[in-house]
Formats: structure tokens, sequence, C-alpha cells
């Protein structure tokens, strides 16, 4: 099992609730959150509650998806996604109960964010926060690059990455707690 449920996270027969986290909110963080949707909707017995996503910053607050993203889901047969970009709050750390990094900069930064909620609050979060890259298979530390400064084919890489990423939590996570 690649994450530990011990002390955060949804308790069993519980839905499990997960926000995916990158930059701005506009390119990893939206496919991984349509990728994910379109995996949990071919297995309704996923036990998956909300699914959503934020960025760390809040440049793109309510803008699209890059079209290059909603280009690469459409080649990939999901069409129906639509999202308005949004700024993690500080609430996500109670209401999810997995929140996917994107990368180790993303880590940081939610890690950072979460310390402060729980200081302020004198408890822990409920929240799990890591990569979402720990179910990458053979490399559990597999960071997702950011594909805005790149072309076509970083998009399909984070396509690739996000879906595998996906199957394997599902798999070892969601499954194992039913």
């Amino acid at each position: 099992m690649a994450a530990d449920t011990s002390t955060r996270g949804s308790g069993a027969g519980k839905p499990i609730s997960v926000l995916f986290v990158c930059l701005g909110n506009i390119c990893r963080s939206p496919m991984a959150e349509a990728t994910f949707r379109s995996l949990t909707q071919a297995r309704p017995n996923s036990r998956i509650g909300t699914i959503d996503s934020a960025g760390t910053a809040g440049y793109h607050t309510l803008n699209p998806p890059d079209y290059r993203t909603m280009a690469t889901l459409r080649k990939h047969g999901i069409n129906n996604y639509e999202h308005g970009a949004r700024k993690i709050a500080e609430s996500d750390f109670d209401t999810f109960d997995y929140i996917f990094a994107m990368d180790r900069s993303n880590l940081r930064e939610l890690q950072r964010l979460q310390q402060r909620a729980d200081a302020q609050r004198g408890s822990k979060t409920k929240a799990q926060v890591m990569l979402y890259g720990a179910f990458g298979g053979k490399n559990r530390d597999e960071v997702v690059a950011d594909p805005y400064y790149g072309g076509d084919d970083g998009f399909e890489e984070v396509y690739e990455q996000v879906q595998r990423f996906g199957q394997a939590f599902l798999s070892e996570v969601v499954d194992e707690k039913q």
C-alpha cells in the first residue's frame, strides 16, 4: 500500500474524497481530476465521493483549463469536463481525505499550508497530503512535470501519468478499503 491511512484520511466504509493540486489549476490538476472522474465512472462501486482540483496560486482563478488540457482530454474520450480554476483553501485540508500534489514544489507548499492549518486549530486536519506520483509504480516518487510552456507531447505525458496514478490509487487504496 502506498499510503498510510492510519492517522489521516477516510475511515473504512466512508466515501473517499480526493483533491488534485498543481500551481495554477489549468493544466495538470484539472487533467488529473477529469481523468480520475472518468476512471471512477467506470468503477461504480469505488466508494469515491468528492473529486476536485485546485492550484497553490490564484493566477487563473475562474479560468477554464488550458486549451491543450481540454484537447488532450477530448482525444482520450473525456468530453464532458468543465472546470473553473481556484486556489486551494484552508478548509480543503478538512474537506478532502487525500490531497495530491503534482510536483515537489506543490507538495512543499501544501505541507506548509497544512501545518499552518493544524497549528491554528490545535489538532491535525484530516487530509493526507502527498505526491500523486506516490502511485507511480516502480518509481514511487514520480512528479508530473508542468507542460504549460511546452508542446502537446507534454500534455500527453501528463495524461499518461495521471491515468496510471489514478488506476494505481483505486487498486491500492480504494479497493483495499472496500
